[in-house]
């Protein structure tokens, strides 16, 4: 890849992560390197052991448990400003072709970080390497210096019907 674009996947419907996650399979499967960050993510998500089956991919975590239904803690504002500065790190070193920055939408939305920070560390990024973004409430910064973005739209979902998040389908 001679460029590396910016993907944004946003909106209430169910299947942002999913889709970088895809992505991210075939990225390896193509013998690129992919870095996926989470943000507001602590928990024991399937995902997390996919490193372990797939070469050339690495997963962290920047959050200590999913705080969406309380307000974020120092604790959750610092795991997600260290989170930034590695994912920073990674993204000028350039080792990475694909870099997901999953639920960094949120993180945002949460003031755990600014829109500014994460547009400053993106455009020092190594010029080959692919960026998505993952989360709602994406802002309009975030959207604007975007190449490709895709607003997932909740039509209907059995979580309204009570049905938990199960495990490798939500989590």
């Amino acid at each position: 890849m001679d460029k590396g674009y910016i993907h944004v996947y946003t909106g209430n419907g169910k299947g942002k992560t999913t889709a970088a996650l895809g992505l991210a399979l075939r990225a390896v499967s193509a013998g690129k390197k992919v870095f996926f960050g989470q943000f507001v993510k602590g928990m024991a998500y399937s995902e997390v052991e996919s490193q372990k089956y797939l070469p050339n991919f690495k997963i962290e975590q920047f959050g200590k448990d999913c705080f969406i239904y309380n307000d974020p803690t120092e604790e959750d504002i610092k795991l997600a400003q260290k989170g930034l500065e590695k994912c920073g790190e990674i993204l000028i070193k350039g080792d990475y072709d694909v870099v997901v920055l999953d639920e960094l939408n949120i993180a945002t939305y949460y003031k755990l970080f600014t829109p500014e920070e994460v547009i400053e560390i993106i455009n020092k990024r190594a010029p080959h390497v692919e960026v998505i973004i993952t989360g709602r409430y994406a802002d309009e910064r975030i959207i604007e210096i975007a190449d490709l973005v895709t607003e997932m739209k909740e039509v209907k979902h059995y979580y309204n019907q009570g049905v938990q998040a199960r495990k490798g389908i939500e989590n």
